[in-house]
């Protein structure tokens, strides 16, 4: 359920600049996003695996408290990732 070197490190270039730079706030919201999608798709086969879906609501709420630092951060980062990641409609 972890994510792979190879798809962290391009989560990691894509929104950090460079695969250094994973303190970035938009780099902890778009792993948290992928970590998600993965546990929602576990959760879809197993569907009473219920330590996976604590893991995935605290994953969730660190996620959202993530994008309100951001938002009250800076508001145009914010938006840029939301419409990166496809969040909001």
């Amino acid at each position: 359920m972890t994510l792979s070197k190879e798809h962290k490190a391009a989560v990691i270039t894509q929104f950090g600049g460079n695969d250094k730079n994973t303190g970035k706030t938009e780099v902890q919201v778009a792993l948290f996003s992928r970590r998600i999608t993965e546990l929602t798709g576990h959760l879809q086969q197993h569907p009473k695996d219920k330590h996976s879906r604590r893991g995935l609501l605290m994953i969730v709420g660190k996620r959202k408290k993530a994008l309100k630092y951001l938002q009250q951060v800076n508001i145009a980062r914010y938006r840029q990732v939301l419409a990166d990641l496809d969040l909001r409609k």
